[in-house]
């Protein structure tokens, strides 16, 4: 018999798990809950930061700054998916999860993964219209077509989630009830799967190179022809302020898409690569994106920083007058 009761022959599944993530780290792991803890409270922090003052300046309620809330609204999301959990398992060497909170952890991970590269798209259509079409852009870029694009970054996003968590839940898990990771991911539940796992092996593959590949051409294409405009720019000052906001974008780009491809390829290439070495990889590009778009966003975007800049300053100036 196998833990909680579940048998482990081939023609059962286990229907409860232990994820075990970090399994190098054992006598380090009291030592690591509360930087982790300060971390997922930073997170929470710096992203909650820049959404309220998008929320509360009525001069920010314009398309890029709502899309960038939105994009650090998922930041939060998708911290508070992974980081709870892992900081059990910080606590508890084994870490007790069922198969339904396991595929529901999985579908909130790729779900909002997904949101981020959706919304990327959203903020390259913003500045393509916004640079490229200048005159037309309170034209295009109304309050109409944002509801549209959140709808299909929604869809999207849905369409990948869904069928991925779908197809895992239909496999049989009877190899061992210990997942070797601290977070459900596609790849480490069909390590523990068994019988022919070609397809879901393909299928995954496949869904993430079909998404990558059209986003990236999709980016490429879109900075490449803002990059030309903002270059033909003939005033100096817009030109500098056009590159400026566009490099923030480039730079939430890279740390998203580089660190999430990397870890691709270690996990499906590198079969040499430690368990610890795989779980930090996969917590650099699940955690990175929510710890660096925040300051990204709030010290390389100006309007953003001096709101956030008088916020301070003027309770400090209250403080000082009191």
């Amino acid at each position: 018999m196998g833990e909680d009761g579940n048998t482990s022959t081939f023609n059962s599944s286990y229907t409860n798990f232990f994820l075990v993530g970090f399994p190098g780290l054992s006598e380090w792991r009291p030592f690591l809950v509360l930087p982790l803890t300060f971390l997922y409270v930073t997170i929470i922090s710096a992203n909650a930061l820049v959404i309220h003052t998008v929320a509360a300046q009525r001069s920010l309620h314009q398309p890029m700054y709502m899309l960038i809330a939105l994009l650090l609204a998922v930041n939060i999301c998708a911290a508070t998916a992974v980081m709870p959990k892992m900081l059990e398992g910080f606590v508890h060497y084994a870490n007790p999860i069922s198969l339904h909170g396991c595929l529901a952890q999985m579908f909130f991970i790729y779900f909002t993964l997904l949101l981020d590269y959706n919304l990327l798209l959203a903020m390259a259509l913003d500045r393509y219209v916004a640079i490229c079409h200048p005159l037309r852009y309170s034209g295009l870029m109304t309050s109409r077509l944002l509801g549209v694009l959140a709808f299909f970054a929604l869809t999207r996003s849905l369409g990948v989630a869904v069928p991925l968590v779908v197809l895992t839940s239909r496999a049989r898990f009877c190899r061992t009830a210990v997942i070797r990771h601290f977070t459900c991911e596609y790849i480490a539940l069909l390590s523990i799967a068994c019988g022919d796992l070609t397809f879901n092996n393909h299928l995954g593959l496949a869904m993430r190179l079909a998404t990558v590949s059209f986003d990236l051409a999709l980016l490429g294409t879109s900075y490449t022809r803002i990059v030309y405009a903002a270059f033909r720019i003939s005033s100096g000052g817009a030109r500098a302020k056009a590159l400026h906001t566009c490099g923030s974008h480039l730079l939430v780009i890279l740390t998203i898409y580089l660190s999430g491809l990397s870890t691709s390829i270690v996990f499906r290439v590198a079969k040499t690569v430690s368990q610890d070495v795989q779980n930090l990889l996969s917590a650099i590009y699940l955690l990175l994106p929510g710890t660096l778009n925040p300051v990204i966003y709030g010290v390389r975007t100006r309007e953003i920083r001096q709101h956030i800049e008088k916020t301070f300053c003027g309770k400090e100036l209250a403080r000082e007058v009191r």
